[in-house]
């Protein structure tokens, strides 16, 4: 789908023929508004219905909220109606996914064989490698193997859950029929459940563990081997115990009351009632004070949190990637603010603030702004561009970015009206009624894109035009630029 040309031909049809300025705005709102800065391109059609972005080895378009294909490089990604719909494709690999629930792979070595996966979750799943020792098939849940996924080196089962057999590193458990029956055997484990009931599975010098009537009653032994193993045992809900090297852990009237003590590798007390609304905890590099729902505060590891009021506030403090870091949010996500700055804080902070659902602010602290108003999704999923890019733009309603030289764009009503002011430049445009624009050279203000309007150059009176559309200016601009 050619976005680009169904912009033009639709401009053409109700305006002038035209192409995009290689500088600044063209503005036709609803039809068509594109922005220009040297190598950098943005476009959109219809509002933020129809959408593009082209930079150094970059290219973006979609038509929000169903459908968004990026391409850098050689790589290629996309997604139709998302998260339902998404490929990727690049020269050795490529996939495509419903859902997470079918997913098609293809891997492409060297020489030119195909490592070849299909999954249809939860019933079928195969690989063809071209090696009978990597290639499966499964159709779940009547028959199959499962090699190399899930954790486990292989994967049988018939007519599941009759009868299941895992592989990992030697060790062989066998269900018949799963939960109940489990047999576990092979590089020394052995061991029998019949759940809910007994089990026991024990590798010498190396662990034993049994349950009854689980999950009521457990024992267990790890690292045998040591001089003082780590033990478990547990009397559900009346009592349990845990015990290793420099540590204890016993509750009394599971989980309500009890202490942890330890003096290994660090140490740390801690004694709870009523958990887990009473906790007090003391020790080296860590505290916690639980008087929930009311107040909490902790200090672990150099994490500071405190809770008031659970879950009406929280702030937390910590550092990490040598940027202190400071996060408020009240009530989860109805208010949202993260502060990073220079732990010596000779480096002004970034932030990011989010105050749900109305507006969405971002700081990066090296003169770089933006502010969107309304913002239903950015607090919800941060780290998800693909939303960012198809549903954010959908909302807003009023735009503002500044860039690092202090240059800033203000855009309301999806680029029906917007303005922008350069270190050397303003730029003014209400839709495609009226424009304004200046610079060292030049001011113009022009009705209907050109139909009529004024211009001054500088050091020169105003002057009427009539006719002048942003296309004439541009081929003039080409035709100046031609050798």
């Amino acid at each position: 789908m050619n976005f680009r040309r169904l912009a033009r031909l639709a401009a053409a049809c109700l305006l002038l023929a035209f192409v995009p300025l290689r500088a600044g705005e063209d503005n036709v709102w609803p039809l068509y508004v594109s922005k220009a800065d040297g190598t950098t391109e943005s476009w959109q059609i219809l509002g933020p219905l129809f959408f593009g972005n082209t930079a150094d080895g970059y290219t973006q378009e979609g038509l929000r909220p169903l459908y968004l294909e990026t391409t850098t490089g050689e790589t290629t990604e996309g997604s139709f109606l998302y998260p339902f719909f998404t490929w990727r494709r690049q020269p050795d690999f490529q996939t495509f996914s419903f859902f997470q629930l079918l997913n098609n792979r293809s891997d492409y070595t060297a020489g030119g064989q195909a490592d070849q996966r299909f999954d249809v979750w939860p019933f079928w799943f195969s690989r063809d490698t071209g090696d009978a020792e990597t290639s499966y098939r499964a159709l779940f849940p009547l028959h199959g193997t499962i090699k190399n996924r899930f954790g486990r080196d292989r994967i049988r089962f018939s007519a599941f859950p009759l009868y299941s057999h895992t592989e990992k590193a030697g060790r062989h458990v066998t269900h018949a029929p799963w939960p109940f029956l489990r047999f576990i055997e092979g590089d020394g484990h052995d061991g029998f459940e019949f759940w809910p009931f007994y089990g026991h599975v024990a590798r010498e010098g190396d662990y034993e563990r049994q349950f009854w009537l689980w999950p009521f009653g457990y024992k267990s032994v790890r690292n045998l081997s040591e001089p003082e193993p780590t033990k478990q045992f547990g009397v559900l809900p009346f009592y349990s115990r845990e015990t290793s090297p420099g540590y204890i852990n016993e509750n009394y009237a599971w989980p309500f009351f009890g202490y942890s003590d330890r003096t290994l590798p660090y140490r740390y007390h801690e004694t709870r009632w009523f958990w887990p609304f009473l906790v007090q905890g003391r020790g080296d590099d860590r505290m916690v004070n639980r008087w929930g729902p009311f107040y909490t505060h902790s200090v672990i590891k150099g994490t500071d949190k405190t809770w008031l009021l659970w879950p009406l506030y929280r702030n937390q403090r910590w550092t990490a990637d040598g940027l202190a870091q400071d996060k408020t949010t009240f009530l989860f996500f109805l208010y949202w603010s993260l502060e990073q700055r220079s732990p010596d804080r000779e480096v002004a902070a970034a932030h990011k603030t989010h105050l749900w659902p109305l507006f969405s602010a971002w700081d990066n602290g090296a003169g770089r702004r933006q502010v969107q108003a309304l913002s239903p999704f950015e607090v919800f999923f941060p780290r998800n561009d693909t939303v960012r890019r198809l549903w954010s733009p959908l909302f807003a309603l009023y735009r503002f970015d500044r860039q690092a030289d202090r240059s800033e764009r203000h855009a309301l009503l999806w680029n029906a009206v917007t303005w922008r002011r350069g270190p050397e430049e303003r730029e003014f445009h209400l839709g495609p009624l009226a424009g304004y624009r200046a610079d060292a050279n030049e001011r113009r203000f022009a009705l209907g894109r050109g139909l009529i309007g004024w211009r001054r150059a500088a050091g020169q009176r105003w002057h009427l035009f009539l006719f002048d559309f942003p296309s004439k200016a541009a081929m003039k601009a080409d035709q100046a630029a031609s050798p």
